[in-house]
């Protein structure tokens, strides 16, 4: 069993979790081979993931090809907080979310 963290990734957890939800349960070459023309801008680090973690299992002596994304785990990694302009002096603010993506192969 092999894990990979992506700590601070700036787009909103929903749209990530999109992505995830695609790649659980499949194989790792055939979840890159989805990852690969899907177009959705997490799909990029997501399949930068999945290959740390396969890169993490090699090294500890495991077949790579054989293992399945077992779960990706989605999580909010809190947000940047600005302020906005608006009409009569008043101020709106803009929240820019960030997630924090695990990926676990087994």
């Amino acid at each position: 069993m092999a894990t990979a963290y992506l700590k601070s990734y700036n787009q909103t957890p929903r749209k990530v979790r999109l992505v995830a939800d695609l790649v659980k349960g499949k194989s790792v070459p055939a979840a890159l081979a989805a990852l690969e023309f899907l177009p959705r801008r997490a799909a990029e680090p997501i399949a930068k993931l999945i290959k740390s973690a396969a890169a993490n299992a090699k090294e500890k002596g495991e077949d790579a090809d054989a293992l399945t994304v077992r779960s990706v785990t989605v999580e909010s990694a809190g947000m940047l907080k600005k302020y906005m302009p608006r009409a009569f002096g008043r101020a709106s603010a803009i929240r820019r979310r960030k997630s924090q993506v695990k990926v676990t192969l087994a």
